[in-house]
């Protein structure tokens, strides 16, 4: 009987252990809870490994040894394999090139509306010589603040947005996403069906720039909804409709997807990430490091904001910013360089 019982229990253990790290395998990685406990693989792995090594300890009792040593191996094997998986997607490089006269610098910052100042916006996106910022829960006003601030310290930018409800009824900031774009890429109008909610993610919105001149690629500002579990219909949706904007080429998708890359498996067309985007942290050293929350060391985060591109776009180098942890807002900014592709 005990070693029947011995028995189930290391097959539950597997089973568990084998679904949170080969999510995809099971066909759970969007469903509830599942993909709320692998949007942290990094603490996933850690208490897996610690958990090995507690079992190696009750090895020691006779009566436990064999079903210890079962699960010991179970548990180092599945946070080994989260590990790997990590260190593939990159746990951190700050390598971004020096900036070129072809180099495309796109940043991303959920800002969480009024908690990140206007100020520290301009300055940071002049640091890091951005040509395309997206904001999500980021009014047009502070937008139009940024844009000013940022033209004052010689980079000047047109700012777009779209919005959802009445926002000044309701105060809340994230229904309303903003991005700002340099003139030299051309001029840059938001298509009427994202400003109208016609064709646009759920709950809040997401802001696609189409240029009307030049030969810029379309921008979409992203901001898919949380995957609450009121929610996960709606996100679930966002997230098709984020990869439905990638079926057409020159596309630069950024902003707060609230999904990491586990969630996004299968939703790949044509070998990218998300429709035919590309996820250009994990191409350059950066797709484990965690963006959200700030308050939780960033290999111990979530890592769901991105910058995606469709393959007309090749990532030179990213940076995940972790010096701005205490600017106000609970993610951290991302930016990416991109070069066009050759041929």
């Amino acid at each position: 009987m005990r070693r029947l019982l011995g028995s189930l229990v290391a097959l539950v253990v597997a089973a568990g252990a084998a679904v949170l790290t080969w999510p995809s395998a099971f066909g759970v990685e969007r469903v509830f809870p599942i993909a709320q406990v692998i949007s942290f693989r990094a603490p996933l792995a850690a208490v897996m490994i610690a958990t090995a090594l507690l079992m190696l300890l009750f090895a020691f009792i006779r009566p436990l040894r064999a079903l210890a040593l079962v699960l010991a191996l179970i548990f180092g094997v599945s946070g080994g394999v989260n590990a790997a998986i990590l260190s593939q997607r990159g746990l951190g490089s700050e390598d971004l090139p020096a900036k070129t006269a072809t180099s495309l610098r796109v940043m991303t910052w959920n800002t969480a509306g009024s908690a990140t100042s206007a100020e520290s916006i301009a300055q940071f996106a002049v640091g890091m010589q951005a040509d395309v910022v997206t904001l999500p829960e980021t009014t047009i006003d502070t937008g139009a603040q940024v844009a000013e601030m940022m033209r004052d310290m010689g980079q000047p930018m047109w700012a777009h947005h779209a919005e959802y409800g009445e926002y000044g009824i309701t105060g809340w900031d994230a229904t309303s996403t903003t991005v700002l774009i340099r003139p030299e890429l051309g001029d840059y109008s938001v298509i009427e069906s994202s400003l109208d909610g016609s064709s646009n993610t759920s709950t809040v919105p997401s802001a696609v720039a189409m240029p009307t001149s030049g030969d810029g690629p379309i921008i979409v500002a992203a901001h898919a909804v949380a995957p609450r579990r009121d929610y996960m219909t709606q996100w679930r949706s966002d997230l098709q409709w984020l990869a439905d904007q990638c079926a057409s080429d020159n596309v630069i998708l950024a902003g707060d997807f609230n999904a990491t890359l586990d969630h996004m498996t299968g939703m790949g067309v044509d070998g990218g990430t998300l429709g035919r985007c590309h996820d250009t942290a994990s191409e350059s050293g950066n797709g484990g490091v965690g963006t959200w929350p700030t308050d939780a060391p960033a290999m111990l985060g979530a890592p769901i904001d991105h910058v995606m591109a469709t393959p007309d776009w090749t990532v030179s180098g990213s940076v995940v910013m972790r010096s701005l942890d205490g600017s106000g807002s609970d993610h951290r900014p991302i930016v990416v360089q991109l070069e066009r592709t050759a041929g």
